[in-house]
């Protein structure tokens, strides 16, 4: 990440995510997210302390001071984040984000660097936003794209598809899966989810026979018998996230279903509802197979429950009886 030891910031806030990307595992992604919340704060605590009239994009955080972040108030946590919805038109969603990097920063600052005794951020209260249901395919759809994926005469994206909709893997988990990491005798294999944490994802007859049936090509070229990864390019190397993406798109695409909002993430998420729904999984088995940290992540598939809860009902044993005789009560 470019932004790790930047001049144009202060040190404090360069240890902050030093700390994020090497201590704490965060992905690239989460601490550049986290970055831009934070400098955008930074920049405005500033502008409030030294009235330097400039733009919020061109105000110089890099001389602000241990001194000036111990005098931040939690009136000014609450002005920031007004200010994020009344000047930049946050949404509810984007204001709490913002306000999550800030409590994981001054956590740090509080529990770690020891530069603050007591952290603003504390007791702040802002609304939970409400989490949208995720986006899916349903049985029919998710198997018209299998379909259409077979069509494609190509191996290895059919295989990819496969274990996206089976597995419910993130798409850098499929990127990086190795042959190594596949065990056949237990059909399972290993891979790195968030947080560098490995954990192991059981392989249905679905995948075990698209892995074996692309296997015998991957291994049969001569030109990657050194490439460890499964899923190789045209030029014999580990293929890139972005190339899956594109091919999951034209796969959709020729499948007409695309438009939909469907991305390799919500193949995932399609894999969760299928086994929510189908396979009998509950929150708390799919958060050990999709690899969350937390039970409220897993907790969104649960929008599925009415239509579990009417086919339970529905299906009741005593469903049928009915009482034969027709009077008024009395």
């Amino acid at each position: 990440m470019n932004n790790l030891n930047s001049p144009e910031n202060p040190e404090f806030l360069n240890e902050y995510l030093v700390h994020m990307k090497i201590v704490r595992g965060r992905s690239d992604r989460t601490v550049r997210e986290y970055y831009f919340d934070i400098r955008m704060f930074l920049r405005f605590i500033y502008e409030n302390i030294y009235n330097t009239g400039k733009a919020s994009d061109e105000i110089d955080i890099s001389r602000m001071t241990e001194d000036d972040i111990r005098k931040i108030t939690v009136s000014d946590i609450y002005n920031f984040i007004y200010y994020t919805a009344d000047e930049r038109k946050n949404n509810d969603k984007a204001r709490y984000r913002k306000l999550s990097a800030l409590r994981s920063f001054f956590k740090y600052l509080n529990k770690v660097a020891r530069i603050i005794k007591n952290d603003p951020t504390k007791d702040i209260e802002i609304m939970t936003p409400k989490a949208a249901p995720p986006k899916f395919l349903s049985l029919n759809e998710s198997l018209k794209l299998l379909e259409t994926a077979g069509s494609r005469d190509s191996l290895r994206d059919y295989c990819m598809i496969t274990l996206f909709l089976n597995c419910g893997i993130r798409l850098s988990e499929l990127v990086g899966i190795n042959i190594a990491d596949i065990d056949f005798d237990e059909n399972r294999m290993q891979v790195l989810g968030k947080g560098h944490k490995y954990r192991m994802v059981y392989l249905n007859n679905a995948c075990v026979d698209a892995l074996n049936k692309y296997l015998s090509v991957r291994l049969d070229n001569p030109k990657a018998e050194n490439e460890p990864a499964l899923f190789i390019s045209n030029q014999n190397k580990r293929i890139s996230k972005r190339r899956v993406q594109q091919i999951v798109e034209s796969t959709l695409q020729q499948a007409c279903l695309d438009g939909k909002g469907i991305t390799t993430h919500k193949l995932r998420h399609t894999a969760a509802t299928l086994m929510y729904q189908y396979g009998g999984a509950d929150v708390l088995t799919l958060k050990e197979l999709l690899g969350h940290a937390s039970v409220s992540t897993t907790e969104i598939y649960t929008h599925l429950n009415d239509e579990i809860v009417r086919n339970a009902v529905e299906n009741n044993p005593l469903s049928g009886v009915k009482n034969g005789k027709d009077h008024k009560d009395e």
